[in-house]
């Protein structure tokens, strides 16, 4: 296809910038990285940029080793994992009722649904009925809060209007009923909405710390990111476990790095596996009413 000077002026800007911007996200994270693999000496005389100075793994050791960051870190892919599923099945139980045009109700709870994304609850009476509910000081405060998003619903309910009907006229002359429809020919052919929203819910649900902060006060449960605001704000937490001496070759410095990075190490590997679901189902929702 030919192109035009000024278009080719156009994309070689646009991807001039994403370049640049691209590498400016990069250094911040690269420093990031390179702390948590150099030597404290390297460290504590600022040496370390975007390369690791005097290259060590002991901060890696000495955190790995930590059983409080390993329960803190089982708590959160649980809670991430569970949550994530229960929130793709609520979302397609009401969506998909939602996006036929023959239940009568469906007006009026989208009216509701619309209030509800663009209205949040206020901060003292949320906190006041999660409590009540038996949630405070529950882990399952990690998972219930989050099972249904709006956003995501109005998603889902997007792309569940633009479903063949052919194929669902088809299937209801076989006898199937509008639960085997769903889960037998509707879901299985929804792979780029779900894997949309599986990674809006799950980085949501990984990265939470409002709700934990506000809702959970024993040690036992606190998440991955409770748990790091501990190391990064407590001295003696961080260096609990640390030998006694000035031989160390990491410090406070170090160790946090090396949690910082351990934290989103996960979302940045499952994010590759569903990248190629990712512009395709976040577009649903702009193209289809």
């Amino acid at each position: 296809m030919f192109e035009s000077r000024g278009e080719k002026i156009f994309v070689s800007t646009i991807t001039i910038l994403l370049i640049l911007l691209s590498i400016m996200a990069l250094i911040p994270l690269l420093s990031v990285i390179s702390t948590s693999l150099s030597s404290k000496s390297a460290v504590d005389m600022n040496l370390v940029t975007i390369w690791p100075k005097q290259f060590t793994l002991d901060s890696w050791g000495q955190m790995i080793d930590r059983v409080d960051l390993w329960k803190s870190f089982s708590l959160t892919l649980i809670s991430t994992v569970v949550g994530t599923v229960l929130a793709l099945l609520m979302t397609a139980l009401l969506a998909y009722p939602l996006s036929k045009s023959e239940f009568r109700w469906g007006p009026v709870i989208m009216i509701a649904v619309v209030i509800a994304m663009i209205f949040k609850a206020p901060l003292i009476p949320y906190f006041l009925t999660v409590r009540g509910v038996g949630l405070y000081n529950n882990p399952l405060v990690l998972i219930i809060p989050h099972i249904l998003n709006p956003f995501n619903l109005i998603i889902m309910r997007s792309f569940f209007k633009g479903f063949s009907k052919e194929l669902e006229e088809a299937a209801f002359m076989e006898g199937s009923g509008y639960f085997r429809m769903l889960f037998q020919f509707v879901l299985p052919l929804s792979k780029a909405v779900l894997a949309t929203l599986a990674l809006f819910y799950g980085v949501v649900l990984w990265n939470q710390f409002q709700h934990p902060l506000l809702f959970l006060q024993d040690p036992n449960w606190f998440p991955l990111q409770i748990k790091i605001r501990q190391f990064i704000t407590d001295d003696n937490v961080i260096m609990v476990g640390a030998a006694s001496t000035a031989d160390l070759n990491y410090n406070e410095r170090t160790l946090r790095a090396v949690t910082v990075i351990f934290a989103i190490l996960p979302i940045i590997m499952v994010y590759p596996f569903l990248q190629k679901y990712f512009v395709k189902g976040a577009m649903i929702g702009s193209v289809k009413g």
